[in-house]
This record gives structure tokens, C-alpha cells and sequence, in this order.
């Protein structure tokens, strides 16, 4: 433990934020694929050490994209190593580290707080580890309530055993927003059920809402809060409107197609679920690849938009698509401040929102701009291959939004193409600005030179 604190202290003191937080990412990626790679973690067959490192970098980056078949192609050592990977990966290795030196009684590098502070917390806080401690609790809490959940309902159809299994793998997968799932069919074959459904449905929007936004609701709701910060009430009615619209377009797109025969409550949990989950979680109750074209690219809407901060998931995050509609709405309005909940929003925060959203989809353009290069298809027509952009531009996507939905290209793609969306999903699990910021060992004293203005628009 003192050579652990040793090397702590080191990395603290001569590495920036954002490059310690990107290091933590890869050194468990690496860590990963090499336990993946190991035989003991391979069923009948051996994988290959690209589909370890690919599986091992959607599990730490929640993705959920699978070049294998987890069920199937892991054995139970190997699925363990995916259940551990995606349960740190969603709460991010430097929060377990802060934890557990904070219950140590030893002291936390002011590197460790920026870190974990800017990603939980959208202002500092002085029950900063209070607040982290209440995070790990309440995650394990509520994935112990799902894992139970979920047990009562598979006991019905597998052994205790198997079913405590299956239950506690799908629980964690669907709160870290990951994706994975032991059944080749994802979630398919419980469809039309209710607990499965609902239990599911609710582990996804509570790891997708933000530990933060789900303190302060406890909190308001016990009295100890008086007031939800503007953070939190944004976060929570743009939830709430994504879901409803995503479910109200999946259902009115799909009625004569997918859902097509089958009975209203069916109707109803699909189109629900299926707005849920492209908001950076990757179980599907239905075959992605059947879907319409107008609902796949609501899916693709949905994918980029992601979860909130603080949360287990990837996308621009909901705050960040609300500013975006503020500052279009306040600019046809003639106003240069964008106001929400009779609070001004900083110029700082509107400046990196845009730098966001346009960073992300330059980088999804130029990942879907790789797929297509080195696209297997090259040998067909024009005509016969224009799938392809379609199906390898909601592949980048996904990945950008750690959701893990796909059209079914994911094991068809090769080593080069793998390696692209692996990069995707590491860009998209620690933020464009994040890993452009890394590069910079400090911050460099701008320049301000005469003004003059250039047309635009």
C-alpha cells in the first residue's frame, strides 16, 4: 500500500488533470484487454488481441460496441473481467482511488479533487468526499435494488445461480450505461416485460442523470435542500422531454413496422425503451437494423445528445444541447445573454459548450470519414455499397455517445476499422476538449491583439 501512495504522489505531482484522468482510462483499458486476451478468459475459441482490446476499451468506456459475442465467446472469468471494467469505467478509476486514500485518512492531491470535482460536481463543494463516498454507496445500493429485481424475475426461466448471475450482470451493465448483455439477442426476448422493462428503464435513467442531480433531488426531497440548483432542474426536464419525444417518434415511425402486431402494452414499452437506451446505453428490445429510416435517425439524434455530466454516460450531454438551443433562441431574440430559471448563464460556459458540440461532431466526421476508407466494400457498386455510410455513421456515433446500439457492421468491420471506433469510444468516454487539453502541459497567457470583424452567416 505505501509503494500504492508512493506512486500516487508521483503521478499527481509531475502529470496535469487532464492527462492523469486520460492515463487512468488507458492504463485499465491496457490492463483489461491483457486479461481478456489471457486463454482462461476465452470460450470455445481464443480471441484475438484486437477484439480483447476492443471489448476491454467499450467495457471501461461504457460503451457496449462488441466485436464478439459476451455471452458466448468470454467464459465466466472473462465476463467477470468486462463486469469489472464497466463498473470502473463508469465511475472512473481516480474516484476509487480518492475514496479509498480519503478512508485511509490520507491526503488527496489537489490534481485528484480538480479531476473528480469537475467530473461529478458542477460547482466545488466543501463535503466534496462526503459527496464521493455517498456516490459509491448509492451506486452499489441501487445496483444491489436492480440485481434483486432482475433475480425475481429470471429465476423463472434459469437455475438460482445462473439467474443471480445474470441479474447482477444486467443491473451494473444498465446503471454504468454500458450496454452489455449475456443474451446474444440483447434484451429482445423480454420485450413485452414489465419488470424486466421498468427495472432496466430506471437503472439507465438514474445512471444517466448524474450522481450530482441524484444527490440534490435526495436531498430536496428530505428537506436538508432547500433549493435545486440550476444544474439539476435543467438536467431533469430535458430527461424527461428527450424521453417523451424519443418515445412519441419511435412509436408514431415504427406502428406499421416494427411494432406492427404486437399488443398496446408492447407498443408503449418499446417506444419507451428504445428512447431511453440510445441515450448511451446499448440494449435494444428490438432489431436495430429493421428499424425505419426516420427513427434510425432519431436514434442518431438521441445517440449524439447523450446522458448528462456527472453521469456514467458519453454524447455532448443534455446540458449542453439546452444551452445550444438557448443561444439560438436568444439570439433570434436579439439578446447576448442566455438566461435559464432566472439565472444568467456564464459566457465561459456558453464559449466551451459550442467548442463541444463542434469539436464532437468534427471528430465523429473525421472517425465515419476512416470507416468509409477502409471500408470492406470496395469491390461493390456505388449504388450496392451506400449503406455503408449509414451504417459505419450511427457505428461512430454510438461510440462517440458510449451507447453501444449498432446496425450490425460491428464484427464485420476490420482491424483498422475496429481500431477507429475504438478510438471513437475513448474520445467519446473522456471528452475531445479533454483530450486536446492534455497536450498542453499548462495554460498559456493569451494574446489580445485590435479587433475587426469578418462576415459570417
Amino acid at each position: 500500500m505505501a509503494t500504492l501512495f508512493s506512486l500516487k504522489t508521483a503521478l499527481t505531482r509531475h502529470l496535469s488533470a487532464q492527462r492523469l484522468f486520460i492515463l487512468s482510462f488507458a492504463v485499465v483499458i491496457l490492463a483489461g484487454a491483457f486479461f481478456l486476451w489471457l486463454p482462461s478468459s476465452a470460450g470455445p475459441n481464443p480471441i484475438s488481441f484486437v477484439d480483447a482490446l476492443f471489448t476491454s476499451t467499450s467495457a471501461v468506456c461504457v460503451t457496449g460496441l462488441a466485436t464478439i459475442d459476451i455471452g458466448r465467446d468470454l467464459s465466466l472469468g472473462g465476463q467477470i473481467v468486462t463486469l469489472v471494467l464497466f463498473q470502473c469505467g463508469g465511475l472512473g478509476i481516480i474516484t476509487f482511488s480518492v475514496v479509498l486514500f480519503g478512508l485511509m485518512g490520507r491526503g488527496i492531491s489537489f490534481r485528484e479533487r480538480e479531476i473528480v470535482q469537475s467530473t461529478f460536481l458542477h460547482t466545488p463543494r466543501r463535503d466534496f468526499i462526503q459527496i464521493m463516498k455517498w456516490v459509491l454507496m448509492s451506486t452499489f445500493a441501487i445496483e444491489a435494488v436492480g440485481t434483486l429485481l432482475l433475480f425475481l424475475r429470471f429465476i423463472e426461466d434459469f437455475p438460482l445461480s445462473r439467474a443471480l448471475y445474470l441479474a447482477l450482470f444486467h443491473a451494473v451493465s444498465a446503471f454504468n450505461n454500458c450496454g452489455f448483455s449475456l443474451f446474444s439477442d440483447s434484451l429482445t426476448g423480454y420485450r413485452a416485460d414489465l419488470i424486466v422493462n421498468l427495472t432496466v428503464m430506471t437503472l439507465i435513467v438514474l445512471g444517466g442523470i448524474g450522481f450530482i442531480v441524484q444527490f440534490e433531488t435526495i436531498t430536496k426531497l428530505r428537506g436538508i435542500q432547500k433549493h435545486l440548483s440550476i444544474h439539476t432542474k435543467t438536467v431533469l426536464l430535458m430527461t424527461a422531454i428527450l424521453i417523451l419525444l424519443g418515445a412519441v417518434f419511435f412509436y408514431l415511425f415504427e406502428m406499421e413496422h416494427i411494432l406492427k402486431d404486437t399488443s398496446l402494452k408492447t407498443k408503449i414499452l418499446v417506444s419507451l425503451f428504445q428512447s431511453i437506451t440510445p441515450r448511451t446505453c446499448g440494449f435494444n428490445t428490438v432489431d436495430i437494423g429493421q428499424l425505419t429510416n426516420p427513427t434510425i435517425l432519431i436514434l442518431l439524434g438521441l445517440m449524439f445528445i447523450g446522458a448528462s455530466p456527472g453521469s456514467t454516460g458519453g454524447g455532448i450531454k443534455t446540458t449542453s444541447f439546452t444551452l445550444l438551443l438557448m443561444i439560438i433562441w436568444n439570439r433570434f431574440k436579439g439578446s447576448e445573454d442566455v438566461n435559464i430559471f432566472n439565472r444568467t448563464i456564464p459566457q465561459e460556459v456558453l464559449t466551451r459548450t459550442i467548442a463541444i458540440i463542434f469539436a464532437s461532431a468534427f471528430t465523429i466526421c473525421l472517425i465515419t470519414s476512416l470507416l468509409l476508407f477502409f471500408s470492406t466494400g470496395e469491390y461493390l457498386s456505388p449504388v450496392d455499397s451506400r449503406h455503408y455510410f449509414v451504417e459505419y455513421l450511427f457505428e461512430t456515433v454510438s461510440a462517440f455517445g458510449t451507447v453501444g446500439l449498432s446496425l450490425g457492421i460491428t464484427a464485420k468491420m476490420s482491424d483498422i476499422q475496429k481500431l477507429a471506433i475504438l478510438l471513437m469510444m475513448f474520445v467519446g468516454r473522456v471528452g475531445p476538449l479533454t483530450l486536446a487539453f492534455s497536450w498542453h502541459s499548462a495554460r498559456k497567457k493569451s494574446i489580445t491583439y485590435a479587433e475587426e470583424s469578418v462576415m459570417v452567416g
